[in-house]
């Protein structure tokens, strides 16, 4: 992960390489391209990188982010709930499973 502006992904140099040497290779696009560091890429690098021929992007650091911040957002607004099996703000001898059972989610 880095702060933005630390890494200046250039997915236009791909559109070259393809260009380069597609038409040594007899193809248009030869190459397959993975797109390394493409969590926080701007909507228009991807459709430029996608276009010349990215054919995976990882973007793992968002999903990760983004499933760190629902649990972080669904514990808050239960916390009540998740300190224990049993008792909570409704009662102490109210059941909390349907809270911390991800399958009632």
């Amino acid at each position: 992960v880095y702060k933005p502006g630390n890494v200046k992904l250039q997915p236009e140099l791909l559109d070259s390489f393809q260009k380069n040497l597609g038409p040594k290779m007899g193809y248009e696009k030869p190459f397959f391209f993975v797109f390394h560091g493409g969590s926080g890429s701007e909507k228009s690098e991807i459709a430029t990188a996608l276009s010349a021929g990215v054919a995976k992007m990882n973007v793992d650091t968002d999903t990760q982010w983004a499933y760190w911040e629902g649990l972080l957002k669904f514990y808050q607004a239960k916390e009540g709930y998740l300190q224990g099996q049993i008792g909570n703000p409704e009662g102490d001898d109210k059941p909390n499973k349907s809270y911390y059972d991800p399958r009632k989610w």
